[in-house]
């Protein structure tokens, strides 16, 4: 199997690396922390390089590209520990475009592609713990239109997106609608997340809504997935730099006179990191290549995926630290942020038990043994 890049995707991974480097430093994430969690002129100038039209096709004023394109960005996106949620744009535009009607599409893809909206997926409520099929909110159809009550929680950047892709049930049965925040019902509360970005509890009440579709809980799987898959891109991509700045700092910090990089149970550990980094790249690139399988098919490589990085992350992100000593965990150095992005990317979607779960629910037919 082929795995080098084509041009346009190298082009593509080279554009979105020098925003990072020149546009994106930390001092400037640094300032946006304060700020809050997100800057909507950040997210501009990525949707003025057409990512956020990535997944959105060309006739709907998007790049109609697909899912190698976006691990590639999202792993650029990664190594710069971006805070605005590009992720959720990638969710939205290819939920939307694989399962709502014209009306919908016309009615926000090219608002999502320029930029213009920014819509995020609130699916998450309290008790569900990460299980898709548990959903308390509901819809209703009133004359011609639907409404929506609930409450999502933790939903990325829900009090400064424009509106949200919501699971709802309607007759026991989760259908799939967009929310305008600034719609009549609605109720935000922001918050801080763990690595510096935002996210807010939503309340709906009687909001008015557009349907995606009735086959809910397909497409929110579906968006699940396409959400591990840029959750795998972007913690290699965070991997990839928290290693270099770790190998870096050894060459670097000096003990006895010699850097300690020259210690040899200190490059047994480095090359245990640089191991586990390749290991969740392989399974990024499988769950990427996945996306667009069966949906059984896709399900299962989707978890199996997001174990493995689940536990690279968790191995990468502590070793860095310790190989740093007390400055791995001081705010002024990048490394504790690379660290808490990788904590909290870990939880996202799933946490590794939960999928570890998963790929054994899907074993038990088979024994293990997949075609």
């Amino acid at each position: 199997m082929d795995f080098d890049f084509s041009d346009d995707q190298e082009q593509l991974r080279d554009a979105v690396r020098k925003w990072v480097d020149k546009g994106y430093d930390f001092e400037r994430r640094r300032g946006i922390v304060k700020a809050g969690g997100f800057d909507r002129s950040a997210y501009n100038e990525l949707a003025e390089l057409g990512l956020a039209g990535l997944y959105t096709s060309e006739d709907d004023g998007g790049m109609g590209m697909g899912p190698v394109e976006g691990m590639v960005v999202m792993e650029e996106l990664g190594r710069g520990i971006v805070l605005e949620p590009l992720s959720q744009t990638l969710i939205t535009s290819g939920v939307i475009g694989a399962y709502g009607g014209a009306d919908v599409k016309a009615a926000w893809l090219p608002k999502i592609a320029s930029g213009e909206a920014l819509v995020v997926l609130a699916h998450q409520e309290r008790g569900a713990r990460y299980r898709l099929d548990v959903c308390k909110t509901t819809a209703t159809l009133a004359g011609s239109g639907w409404t929506v009550s609930g409450a999502k929680h933790v939903v990325p950047a829900g009090d400064q997106a424009d509106a949200f892709v919501v699971p709802a049930t309607v007759n026991g049965k989760i259908a799939l609608f967009v929310v305008e925040r600034s719609a009549s019902g609605v109720t935000t509360q922001g918050h801080g997340t763990q690595d510096g970005g935002r996210a807010a509890d939503v309340t709906l009440q009687n909001a008015p809504a557009m349907l995606v579709t009735l086959d809910g809980l397909t497409a929110l799987e579906h968006a699940v997935d396409i959400g591990i898959a840029a959750v795998c891109a972007e913690a290699v991509g965070v991997m990839d730099k928290t290693v270099a700045v770790t190998a870096e700092y050894l060459n670097t910090r000096k003990q006895f006179g010699v850097a300690i990089g020259t210690f040899q149970a200190l490059r047994h550990r480095m090359a245990d990191m640089k191991m586990q980094l390749e290991l969740a790249r392989s399974m990024s690139y499988y769950a990427s290549l996945k996306l667009n399988a069966p949906a059984d098919e896709r399900r299962r490589a989707l978890s199996r995926a997001k174990v493995q990085l689940g536990q690279s992350m968790r191995y990468v992100g502590q070793q860095a630290v310790q190989l740093h000593g007390g400055i791995g965990v001081t705010d002024e150095y990048i490394v504790s942020h690379y660290f808490k992005k990788l904590t909290q990317l870990e939880m996202s979607f799933g946490d590794t038990l939960h999928h570890l779960g998963e790929v054994s629910a899907r074993m038990e037919d088979s024994a293990g043994v997949f075609a």
